[in-house]
């Protein structure tokens, strides 16, 4: 009995210190994703005072981006995620403080001049640092740094998503392929919800789509069918970002040129693609995402069905010029339009396959499938919650061993007769095809036939 007590008293004490510290941190977050929003918010309206298209200032910010990031703090380059990621599993969380001005300022130039990239990376970023540095000031050991941290990656989803939980799953989810991280679940989700709450109370507004008039279908074969070649659809498209995002990244990098120069080129590159398609795939894109989540069929009858494919160029080309920003929106621009062309090929519900593209592309270019099913039921609406079930975890499946964080750690093997030696990042780990025991016994059968014939 006195053990027992002993053992409540000690979780008690534990749960009430990662209450009070999480809420703290994801307060502060809120406070500070709050003010990167605005300032994002605010440089995109400036566009309008230039006396020339926004995206022809598209060079120099790449360029200049490029020589901020390496002059003054390297982390802040790219998605932000990944090296956030990369900072647990390797340095214990610990994150410079110049990282937050750095990767502000990076990320504003990159979006104001027309970046195909996302603002949740920095704001995840932005989160862990702050979370860092709260641990430095207080002298927290290496896990608990870890731990809060983690909270700060969540926050900060969090509070750019508009989604508590689905963002602080995701913030736990997104480290490991194959397991979470239970003992950070409560600090996060308690992160993840203050981040939100301060956030919202500083006038940040969010998006949520009603999906009740065209979700609601009777769940029949037909259409399980049809969400289930959705989900193969969607993991195909996964699996084409990530390796095009990656080659890109590669291709650029091997170019003998200097860095700055290269992002100048890159970002001529991105304005004459520009000027023979359209702008509608420079910047964040969220217009074009909720055209194609609309019920109003005018409206998402304006996607053309090659809107995916131009976006995934127009991020590989922003990010692998040296571009300062997220991936995440990207991929739901680019998960939108997908499920859109996949809806009108198969002459379905349209808005409908816009949403579980929207989703499924979130579960299988970032091994998330838990969160991107907490985020269909907390932007669409518990009706969407089955299907985007069955869809996100077919695309998680079908991208494979694959991901935009490379520095996630691989725990898990999505089929048998794979050879795969876990427990190392996405980047340094060999995937290796191995036929089954059954398919081995058979054909040496088949070769001792074939010897016994032949001594005959």
């Amino acid at each position: 009995m006195k053990k027992h007590i002993i053992e409540q008293a000690v979780v008690l004490t534990s749960v009430t210190k990662w209450v009070f510290l999480s809420s703290v941190v994801g307060a502060l977050i809120g406070s500070l994703v709050a003010l990167f929003l605005s300032i994002l918010s605010f440089s995109e309206e400036s566009r309008s005072i230039l006396p020339f298209p926004y995206y022809y200032t598209l060079p120099f910010a790449l360029a200049l981006t490029v020589y901020i990031v390496k002059r003054f703090a390297k982390d802040a380059q790219g998605h932000g995620t990944e090296k956030v990621i990369e900072a647990i599993h390797e340095h214990n969380g610990k994150i410079k403080l110049v990282t937050i001005p750095v990767k502000i300022i990076a990320t504003v130039l990159t979006i104001f001049s027309g970046g195909s990239v996302g603002k949740e990376g920095p704001a995840a970023q932005i989160g862990a640092a702050a979370s860092s540095l709260f641990a430095s000031i207080f002298n927290f050991n290496d896990r608990d740094r870890k731990k809060l941290v983690i909270c700060g990656i969540s926050a900060g989803f969090a509070s750019v998503f508009g989604t508590p939980i689905a963002g602080a799953i995701f913030g736990v989810e997104v480290l490991i392929i194959g397991a979470i991280m239970y003992d950070v679940l409560l600090p996060s989700i308690i992160a993840g919800f203050a981040a939100f709450v301060v956030a919202r109370a500083w006038g940040v507004e969010y998006s949520y789509f009603e999906i009740v008039n065209y979700a609601n279908i009777a769940l029949d074969w037909q259409l399980i069918i049809d969400v289930a070649v959705a989900g193969i659809f969607f993991g195909i498209v996964a699996t084409a970002f990530i390796i095009i995002l990656q080659q890109t990244h590669k291709l650029i990098a091997s170019i003998p040129l200097n860095d700055i120069l290269k992002a100048f080129l890159g970002g001529v590159i991105i304005v004459i693609l520009t000027l023979i398609f359209s702008d509608a795939y420079l910047g964040l894109g969220f217009d074009t995402i909720k055209s194609s989540l609309s019920t109003d069929q005018f409206i998402y009858n304006t996607i053309a069905w090659y809107d995916f494919i131009l976006k995934i160029i127009f991020t590989s080309l922003s990010l692998g010029s040296g571009g300062s920003g997220g991936i995440i929106t990207p991929i739901f621009y680019i998960g939108a339009t997908s499920g859109n062309f996949f809806g009108y090929i198969i002459d379905g519900n349209i808005p409908f396959f816009a949403a579980l593209g929207f989703i499924s592309l979130l579960s299988g270019t970032t091994n998330a499938p838990i969160a991107s099913i907490i985020m269909a039921v907390e932007l669409f609406g518990i009706e969407v919650a089955q299907y985007a079930a069955l869809t996100s975890i077919i695309t998680f499946l079908i991208t494979g061993h694959r991901s935009v964080f490379s520095s996630q750690i691989l725990l898990l093997k999505k089929a048998d007769n794979l050879d795969i030696e876990l427990g190392h990042s996405i980047d340094k780990t060999e995937v290796n095809y191995t036929r089954g025991a059954k398919f081995r016994k058979l054909r040496d059968r088949l070769r001792r036939k074939s010897r016994t014939k032949k001594s005959d």
